[in-house]
């Protein structure tokens, strides 16, 4: 092997400060350079910092009590390194939501993952992002042991935060710091987006500023001391300040609360979620003001030093502010979509057949778009023509089938896994494990066969309207609107002689985006009062009356949601080809009702001469294509679904087993309702358990 390729061997942190000490390098005599630094937190750092149980620095606190003149120089060396380093910005900012406007800051994190911002070099956070820059390194740094971590402070001289609170040291450093941050909250929590959210203390004084004054107090008191730099936890001071704060944390708690009341747009969402991260920074603070014993003084010492390596690690965290600024959103859009999609769950056989009307409703409607597109295919466009003219075509019908109440079957899953969800919830309270999720299982089982009867319905009717309708239209112009394109027609329909499954995944992927429109627009509408602007809009009451205004209102807040929702699946259905064609790209959509349509088009355009085998396909990719549907759109939202509510992707297993089980128990009931009410009948099993009880 050459040497070249040879693997170096990593250097342990007793021989990097033996080689320093040997070569008479001092400290000292090398400003600003952290090389000696970052070589030994290298050395220290473990390789797989998430594996590692403990970190152990046994072997180089052993050589600095054995070489007390190289413990003096380490220490030389560190306290020059970290000396008149400001760490307020730190405290104040990193890991600290900036600005509420979300994709700015998703875009700057994302970039400064790429190419890290360089703070000036005389600055803490400079020195820190030298040294610690790993997002992993708060984590190994956590598992050395305490007892060693204090071993290490006292062996190297360190002095604690109490020493002075004089302008720049330390503890006037965390005074400031605390200061600015209550100051910003306070300003923040003032304003109307927020106090809208919280209209129960209109009429109170606001906790964040009672919370400023009271700091402000102990602030001045530790500057009165001359000698003592810190207060007792059992001092009443404090604890007022701890009474303030906790009611602090119940304003934004509450505001949250209140969401689904008054709706939140991302905006004070982010606003919100920005004085939650303040107070949880002055939480982690306030215990740094405090000496109980003289034990203290040096572990909290320590435990900044950890949140400053921490915090700045932190402050770029891609993943952890896209969850925490999505999650109440996301709940908030998938409980609309859960009160939604509870109209598309069949529950008795009155329930089920009336699916199975509103789906032949949804059939026949598409039936007729298929010959539409068929026929604005002949037209001589350009590709945003084609986009455009199929987009309206796909629009008005989707938002026709919506308001005359009939039933698209692939809109169903992107509603009800919401409703699943809440399913779920209700079975994990149960204490016995066997049940658990026997409620998530038998409300599946209604899901499937309510989605199963609504494929019925379309597909049946689908078929018949499109094969009449191109045969009215040939019986009264002498033309097949097919002749020329039925081979397309049927082959786009077949698994194998085409990319039917993966453009059935695109439309499914487009059944979410449309579920996530409809609960978005039902959120944002309900936080900026659409209905009580309507209802009591002055120019519609003087005009037509207050009944008819309210009677607007009603049917703005039922219907708008839905008819956006509809409008752009149209719209994302239309343009996908167009789009695939400007990039070079095979996209399309299949989406089951209209697979249906084309299959009857594409035989009446070959005169009924196409291949037994081609048929059998296209039958079959009907299926294939509703199934792709189906998983996709719903598997979307489902993850969704668990993800807003916190719960864990583990659970999956679980319920993956409990469905086989009832499936097992009771097969029929995934596809028919097996009594007058299905319900109680899919649960017989468990209902008489617990009569046996």
């Amino acid at each position: 092997m050459p040497k070249w390729f040879a693997k170096k061997k990593k250097k342990t942190s007793v021989e990097i400060l033996k080689f320093y000490f040997d070569e008479n390098r001092r400290w000292t005599e090398t400003e600003d350079n952290y090389d000696v630094l970052v070589e030994i937190v290298s050395s220290i750092r473990p390789k797989k910092p998430k594996a590692v149980v403990e970190v152990d620095l046994f072997d180089l606190i052993t050589f600095l009590t054995e070489n007390e003149s190289i413990a003096n120089e380490l220490s030389t060396y560190l306290t020059e390194l970290f000396s008149e380093k400001k760490i307020s910005k730190i405290l104040t900012d990193a890991a600290i939501l900036q600005d509420a406007a979300f994709f700015h800051e998703v875009k700057k994190r994302a970039f400064a993952k790429i190419l890290p911002f360089q703070h000036p070099i005389d600055s803490l956070e400079y020195v820190l992002s030298q040294v610690f820059y790993s997002d992993t390194d708060p984590i190994w740094i956590n598992k050395i042991p305490q007892v060693q971590i204090e071993e290490l402070y006292d062996l190297l001289g360190f002095t604690s935060i109490y020493e002075t609170i004089e302008q720049n040291s330390v503890l006037s450093e965390i005074m400031m710091s605390m200061s600015l941050i209550s100051q910003r909250m306070s300003g923040r929590a003032l304003e109307s987006d927020v106090l809208k959210m919280v209209p129960e203390y209109f009429h109170y004084e606001s906790p964040f500023a009672a919370f400023e004054k009271e700091l402000h107090l102990i602030k001045d008191g530790l500057h009165e001391e001359e000698s003592i730099h810190s207060i007792t936890s059992d001092s009443l001071s404090y604890k007022q300040l701890l009474v303030l704060h906790k009611q602090c944390e119940e304003y934004v708690e509450k505001a949250f609360a209140n969401s689904s009341k008054y709706g939140i747009t991302i905006h004070v969402n982010q606003s919100l979620l920005r004085i939650r991260q303040q107070l949880y920074r002055l939480k982690i603070l306030l215990p740094l003001l405090t000496v109980d014993k003289k034990i203290d003084k040096k572990r909290n010492s320590i435990r900044l030093a950890y949140k400053l390596i921490k915090y700045n690690c932190t402050r770029n965290n891609l993943r952890t502010f896209i969850k925490e600024s999505t999650q109440l959103l996301s709940y908030e859009v998938t409980q609309h979509t859960a009160k939604t999609g509870e109209k598309y769950i069949t529950q008795s056989k009155m329930e089920y057949f009336k699916m199975f009307n509103t789906a032949l409703g949804g059939g026949f409607i598409v039936g007729i778009l298929c010959i539409i597109k068929v026929l604005l295919s002949k037209l001589h466009a350009s590709d945003f023509g084609y986009a455009f003219l199929y987009s309206m075509n796909y629009s008005i019908g989707f938002i026709a089938i919506y308001l005359l109440g009939f039933t698209l079957a692939t809109k169903q899953p992107a509603m009800t896994a919401a409703a699943l969800i809440r399913a779920l919830q209700e079975g994990m309270k149960k204490e016995d494990s066997e049940e658990k999720h026997q409620v998530f299982a038998v409300f599946f089982a209604r899901v499937f066969r309510s989605q199963f009867i609504a494929f019925v319905g379309n597909v049946i009717m689908a078929f018949p309207i499109s094969l009449l309708g191109i045969w009215l239209i040939d019986l009264a112009f002498d033309y097949n609107i097919a002749g020329t394109k039925w081979k397309t027609l049927v082959t786009d329909l077949s698994p194998i002689h085409s990319m039917a499954i993966f453009h059935a995944a695109i439309a499914g992927c487009f059944l979410f985006l449309s579920g996530i429109i409809s609960g978005s627009v039902a959120n944002r509408d309900k936080h900026y009062e659409i209905y009580q602007r309507i209802k009591e809009h002055p120019f519609l009451k003087r005009t037509f009356g207050k009944v008819k205004a309210e009677k607007f209102a009603k049917i703005y807040e039922m219907k708008w949601a839905g008819f956006i929702s509809n409008f752009w699946f149209g719209i994302f259905m239309g343009t996908t080809a167009s789009v695939g064609v400007f990039f070079g790209l095979n996209l399309d959509i299949r989406h089951i009702t209209f697979a249906s349509g084309n299959l009857a088009l594409g035989l009446y355009g070959s005169n009924y001469t196409v291949d037994t085998w081609m048929i059998f396909w296209g039958v079959f990719g009907i299926g294939v294509i509703g199934l792709v549907n189906f998983i996709v759109s719903f598997s979307l939202s489902l993850g969704l679904a668990f993800r807003s509510r916190d719960i864990p992707f583990t659970e999956l297993r679980s319920i993956t087993v409990s469905i086989w089980q009832h499936f097992k128990r009771r097969p029929f009931s995934f596809f028919f309702p097996t009594g007058t009410n299905a319900l109680t009948q899919d649960g017989g099993d468990k209902t008489s358990q617990n009569n046996s009880h």
